[in-house]
This record gives C-alpha cells, sequence and structure tokens, in this order.
C-alpha cells in the first residue's frame, strides 16, 4: 500500500464548501418525501462539489479528509436528507479500497475518476437468498471475457452511480465486479417498497449477458470470511444516518414550538415554548442527537487508526468491528425513541400530513433493521463470554486480489 497523501482540507473550509449545500438539499426533504422524487438534482449538487472526493488525496483532486471529517459530514448531511449518505455508503467503501490498494495505473485512475465526479452504487444482496454462498448472481467464460448474469436487491445508491458494485460467483469464488451503470444488459428498477428512506435508490437491478472484463473483477467478494474494516465502516454510515435524523427531528420540533402559540388550558406556561415539559422533551432530543453524534465519531476516530495502518492489524480490525457493534446499540436504542417524544411536544396538528415529522422515525426505524440489533447484541455478548469470532461480512477488493484471470 501506497502511503496517503498528508494534505488534509480543514474542517471550516469543508463546511464552507458544504453546508451550503446541505442547506439547499435541506429545504426540498418534506416535497421529496410526498412526491417519493428521487434525489438526482441534489446528488448533481454534491457530484460538482465533489463531495465523494472527500477521502481521496489532496494529489489526486479530492480533499484528502480523514474519517473522521468524512463522517462529520455525512451526519450533517443526513441531518439535511437522510436518504443521500446511504445511497452513497458503498461509494466510500470503494474509495477506501482504492486507497488502500498497491500504487499503480488502476488506483490512480479510479481516484481521480471519482475527483471527477464518478461515484458507485452497489448491487450485493439477492431476493430470496439470505446466504451469500447460495448467490445465484454468476460469472461465465466468454472467450477473453466474461457474462455477468442475476438479479440484486438492495441496490442502494445505484440508480445515482456511474458504476455498479456487484457480488457474483465465479467458479466457486465470490468476486466482486465493477459494471458500468449504463453497460449493455444492465436493467435497474426504483421499487424498493419500505415505509422509510424511500430515495435512497435501493431497488433490483438484473445483469443479463453483461460483458465483464478481467479489469472489472476485483477480487474476494461480499461475505468472505476474516476480519475487514469495511463492515464496521459501512455499519458506521448507517449510524451516521440514524445521528443526522436525530440532529433534524430536534431541530424541527424546536422549530415547530418556537413558532406556537397555541397552548393547552391546563399547562404550567401560557407559551409552549415557555412550558418546563416542552423544555424538557426538546433537552432530551437535543443529547439524543449530541451522543449518537459523539459515538459515530468516536468510531470514526478509531477507524482512522485503523486505515492509516493500512486494515493489517487483525486485532485492531476486531477492536474497531466491536465498537461499531456496540456504537450500532446505543445509537439505535437513543435515537429510536426520540424520533417518537418529538410528537410529545405538541398536541393533533403536530401529526399533519405537511410537515411528515413523521418520516423521522419511519426513517431511523428503516435504518436501524439494517443489520439488526437483536443478532449484533448476541454476537457481542458471545465474543465477550466465549471469544467467538464478531461476523465480519463484507470485502471487496481491500484485500490482495485473485491472481490475474487469463
Amino acid at each position: 500500500m501506497t502511503s496517503i497523501e498528508a494534505t488534509t482540507t480543514a474542517d471550516s473550509d469543508l463546511d464552507e464548501i458544504f453546508r451550503p449545500i446541505f442547506d439547499r438539499i435541506a429545504e426540498g426533504a418534506v416535497e421529496r418525501e410526498v412526491d417519493r422524487r428521487l434525489a438526482h438534482e441534489e446528488i448533481g449538487w454534491l457530484r460538482a462539489a465533489r463531495f465523494g472526493a472527500l477521502r481521496v488525496p489532496v494529489e489526486f483532486g479530492g480533499y484528502g479528509a480523514t474519517v473522521r471529517q468524512l463522517f462529520r459530514l455525512l451526519i450533517d448531511l443526513a441531518a439535511a436528507e437522510s436518504n443521500l449518505p446511504q445511497a452513497l455508503r458503498v461509494h466510500y467503501s470503494f474509495v477506501e479500497d482504492q486507497l488502500l490498494a498497491e500504487s499503480g495505473p488502476a488506483r490512480e485512475h479510479w481516484l481521480r475518476a471519482v475527483s471527477e465526479g464518478t461515484l458507485v452504487g452497489n448491487a450485493i444482496t439477492e431476493p430470496g437468498v439470505g446466504a451469500v454462498d447460495r448467490y445465484r448472481t454468476r460469472l461465465t467464460r466468454d472467450g477473453a471475457s466474461w457474462l455477468l448474469n442475476g438479479t440484486k436487491y438492495y441496490s442502494t445508491g445505484s440508480l445515482y452511480a456511474d458504476h455498479i458494485l456487484a457480488a457474483a460467483d465465479l467458479d466457486g469464488e465470490r468476486v466482486g465486479v465493477l459494471v458500468a451503470a449504463d453497460a449493455d444488459g444492465v436493467r435497474q428498477h426504483d421499487d424498493w417498497d419500505g415505509f422509510g428512506q424511500r430515495i435512497t435508490a435501493s431497488g433490483t437491478t438484473e445483469f443479463s449477458d453483461v460483458t465483464v472484463t478481467s479489469e472489472q473483477i476485483l477480487g474476494p467478494g461480499y461475505g468472505v470470511p476474516g476480519p475487514t474494516y469495511a463492515t464496521a465502516y459501512l455499519q458506521l454510515v448507517q449510524l451516521a444516518v440514524l445521528a443526522g435524523i436525530a440532529a433534524r427531528a430536534e431541530i424541527d420540533a424546536r422549530i415547530w414550538v418556537g413558532a406556537r402559540t397555541r397552548g393547552y388550558t391546563h399547562s404550567a406556561a401560557d407559551l409552549p415554548r415557555e412550558d418546563p415539559l416542552v423544555q424538557q422533551v426538546i433537552g432530551r432530543l437535543s443529547a439524543a442527537a449530541f451522543t449518537a453524534r459523539a459515538a459515530v465519531l468516536a468510531v470514526a476516530d478509531l477507524l482512522d487508526e485503523v486505515l492509516a495502518n493500512g486494515a493489517k492489524d487483525e486485532s485492531a480490525l476486531v477492536a474497531v468491528e466491536l465498537a461499531a457493534a456496540q456504537a450500532q446499540l446505543g445509537v439505535i436504542d437513543t435515537v429510536l425513541p426520540a424520533t417518537s417524544l418529538l410528537f410529545e411536544v405538541g398536541g393533533a396538528s403536530i401529526v399533519a400530513e405537511k410537515l411528515r415529522l413523521d418520516r423521522h422515525w419511519r426513517n431511523a426505524r428503516t435504518i436501524s433493521v439494517h443489520n439488526p440489533a437483536i443478532q449484533k447484541a448476541r454476537a457481542i455478548g458471545d465474543h465477550l463470554l466465549n471469544g467467538a469470532e464478531l461476523p465480519f461480512g463484507w470485502s471487496a477488493g481491500e484485500r490482495s486480489a485473485s491472481a490475474a484471470r487469463s
């Protein structure tokens, strides 16, 4: 692995660039929710500002941001629009894989491409198949190349992306495959029907005889056993989304209370904002947002150390995975109640459809069922009590790729 350029853009400079964009994105959040309009325009604003290149070294055209800086901004983006960090989740993992790769033309090509606006989505999970060793998506030999065939679901972010990272079977080996989103034989459908996170572009992707070259086969794919940084990293994006949701829930509740003049005959104050019970709710919402943010950034600090050392230290990988799992349980238990608590600040008018404040709970509930918390709690307990291995679940190229195929 080549050492990463040390030059880093300051937080204040990053805020100056991205805060105005986040504010513009936040303005249309309710409208997008009502219309279920995919955020192509908003992704375009982020692309133009090179948001996808936050972690790319300055020498290759990026910002050279630390992992902490990245997740700090992902929380802020989630507060503006919770769907977008989730849609970019695999993109950032792909960038990390390039940063960890051996130096050479391929690594430089992708880092520069990301700096120029290229985004990567994913097509990993398959409908009706819970175990990765039973994936039915296949690569089959076709002369000097291969053909990719299969159907994927939960293809988060792929409708916004230029390339799709897919998991496939190649002669019994699970590999990652990078496919152009507009390649012949690729069909994408916005058919995600969850009650939350509706515009993450998480629907179905079909691959029908898509031509794949050896350069597009990245090596070990999703579900390869063994410690990897990426399980904690990808989980932390979901937790950043939850932290952002908590922040926006507190902001929305505070704005609503601040503008409200109608109280209850039995209230302790004439104005809701002066009611001690309402003040208590706002205080608890604020504490939930603070706690979730602090937990995410604490794990990000650990990831910074792991990645700076090449993600090779197995004990460090286990430690950061444990921290991310513990943070998952803590953040979920903090944010979910908070997104319900916000309705206690008002009467029936706070559930008005035009406000769509219910989206905060729906989005948080949806994010929280990714990698179910009950399974993660059991895994933590088994690890701490019995030394059982933690359930690492992702590898799509950060390890040594398979020998070149010919």
